[in-house]
Order: C-alpha cells, then structure tokens, then sequence
C-alpha cells in the first residue's frame, strides 16, 4: 500500500522555510527539504519535486511523512543514523590524547598507532581498541604523533657548520663586504 502524505505549510511555516532558503548558511540537506515542502505544498508532484530538488523519489516521500506525522522541524532535521556506538568515551578519548602527547615508551623514538591502542587498554577498562579507531581520534583532534618537525639534519657539529662558514666567508668577500667586520669568522 503506497500512502500519499499531502503537504499543507500555515503561512507561518511558508514564511519559515522561505526566509531559511533566502538567507543564512544551512546544510545542503536542509534546504533541499525546505525545497521539497515548499514544493510539495504548491501541489507539485512527488516526481516533478525529485527532478527538480535533484533528489531521489524515496527522499520527496520520507519529508513529506516526517512533516505530516511529525512537524516542520522533525522534517527539516536529520534522522539518528544507523551505526555502532563511538567506542571511547570524552575521558577515553581525553586520555588518548593527553598519551598521545606525552613520551613515548622506553626504547621508542616515537608514539605508533598499535602502541597507543595497547597503551588505552592498559589504562583503561576496555578490553580492545583497533588502530583505525586511535587514527579516527587522533585525526579528529589534528594530532600526528609519529610524525615529527625537525630538519633534516639529524645533528648539527662542526662538520656540518664548517662547510656553511666557508660558504658564508665566499659570499662575503665576493659582495665586497669589508673584511675586517667578520675576522672573527676567520
């Protein structure tokens, strides 16, 4: 049995979704179901509102039956989607953070996504955690750990400096700088 929802906007609720369409920054979502109510309530048909809204037939039909058993702001909102549970908690996840910019263990130069997850589980009451699930974390706050800014001179001694003296001493005297403000380079 195919039901037909029909889509009677007050003029309240006209006014609504026309000033959401003219103004202000809104999901593209959103305002496609503005679009679709609006249309719907002109009396436009569920097909003619799909092509025109860019939107499949099943999307017309789910707006208009949340707008008529629910309300404006039921059809405008996103339903809960369906998926598992986050599987760390705020201070699981704060932890994970707060490891993640500490030391890393003895004997490692840095943190490594298996080391963190082992690391939470250790501190933790959970029984495991995957790696992607420490990358997904770690991403959402932009932290990186096993990367590292540094130069690419693992370690600067007189036989890096050396050949920069020299080098700088060329450029000096080929530019005709006096000698005598940089003797002491000499």
């Amino acid at each position: 049995m195919n039901v037909r929802y029909r889509v009677e906007l007050s003029q309240a609720e006209r006014g609504e979704l026309t000033a959401l369409l003219s103004r202000g920054k809104h999901s593209v979502r959103k305002l496609k179901r503005a679009q679709i109510l609006l249309a719907a309530d002109a009396g436009t048909s569920d097909e003619d509102i799909a092509t025109s809204v860019s939107v499949g037939g099943s999307t017309v039909y789910r707006t208009k039956r949340r707008f008529v058993i629910g309300n404006l702001e039921q059809a405008l909102s996103e339903e809960p989607r369906p998926g598992a549970d986050r599987k760390l908690s705020g201070k699981e996840e704060a932890l994970l953070v707060a490891t993640a910019c500490s030391n890393p263990p003895e004997g490692r130069a840095r943190w490594t996504l298996e080391l963190l997850a082992n690391e939470l589980v250790r501190l933790t009451e959970l029984d495991s955690i995957s790696r992607e699930t420490v990358r997904r974390r770690l991403a959402e706050n932009d932290l990186k750990p096993w990367r590292k800014n540094m130069w690419c001179i693992p370690q600067v001694d007189g036989e890096y400096v050396a050949p920069m003296e020299e080098s700088y001493r060329r450029i000096l005297v080929t530019s005709g700088v006096r000698r005598q403000r940089f003797e002491h380079l000499a």
